[in-house]
């Protein structure tokens, strides 16, 4: 099984169960004790269903203070497009415990909602109350280090994204993710450093080999007018892409995604046919 099929199961796993409270740590509160195996009772049920989201509603009375039944009950909402209702719940999930919510509201904000300013705002705060590291995104993708240097990119800063995700590259704890040297690669390519983009693409494939970096290198060997190998990184790409080796997320377009239309559009130019 390769690197990419099993961040694709942990990803799977992430999104398709509830994480589960400890509740002996509440044990001395009779009432968040109760809400608390009140919301065991609630994940037992289909996400988003009437029983599942009645017991956590139960919970949140029992417990007002207990803010894992808000970010569970909010969760159907973002995942069916009711952002409003999910931002209340989300929202009071995070006055009640920053740490545990801000970096779930604010990958969410990237993810879903596209509000980079938003996002940078949650992870920022997280690690400025965090003396820990700040961990991963909900699905497993990123580092939410790589999140914050993706929602700079979105808002034009890129040498700030830049020097985020070599940070974060560069950190004692790195380790590799699906899709940070690609990122870094786009980045280099945009601020004009050929050869430093040409290398994080090609590190990119060697731990992760998809689609979207051979067609970035087939557009930089462009720029360079290497027409062969501009071709032969764009055929690459095509033929990646067509086998399902691609950026992908269930439920939201990975950011500097390309699909199957953008290679075949490039091969439609007079510089490919040429």
């Amino acid at each position: 099984m390769n690197r990419r099929i099993v961040f694709l199961w942990l990803m799977f796993i992430s999104c398709g169960m509830y994480a589960q409270p400890n509740c002996e740590i509440l044990k001395d509160d009779e009432h968040c004790y109760t809400s608390c195996k009140t919301a065991w009772r609630a994940i037992k049920y289909k996400q988003g269903s009437f029983k599942s989201q009645q017991l956590f509603d139960k919970s949140i009375g029992l417990c007002p203070g207990f803010s894992y039944s808000y970010r569970e009950k909010a969760v159907p909402f973002l995942k069916r497009g009711q952002y409003v209702e999910w931002k209340r719940l989300i929202d009071k999930a995070v006055a009640i415990s920053p740490s545990e919510n801000l970096g779930y509201r604010g990958w969410c904000r990237l993810q879903f909602l596209r509000d980079y300013k938003g996002a940078i705002a949650d992870i920022e705060e997280l690690m400025r109350i965090s003396n820990y590291d700040i961990g991963h995104c909900q699905t497993g993708d990123y580092h939410l280090e790589i999140a914050l240097a993706l929602c700079y990119k979105e808002i034009g800063e890129l040498e700030k994204a830049k020097e985020l995700l070599e940070n974060r590259i560069q950190s004692e704890n790195y380790s590799f993710d699906l899709y940070d040297y690609y990122h870094l690669g786009i980045i280099e390519f945009e601020l004009g450093n050929i050869p430093q983009a040409i290398a994080a693409f090609h590190q990119q494939i060697e731990n992760n080999e998809i689609a979207e970096p051979y067609f970035y290198l087939a557009l930089v060997h462009k720029q360079m007018n290497e027409f062969d190998d501009y071709r032969s990184f764009l055929n690459k790409s095509e033929e990646l892409y067509r086998q399902g080796n691609t950026m992908f997320d269930n439920y939201a377009e990975n950011l500097d995604k390309i699909f199957l239309q953008d290679i075949l559009d490039e091969k439609s130019t007079v510089t490919y046919k040429r």
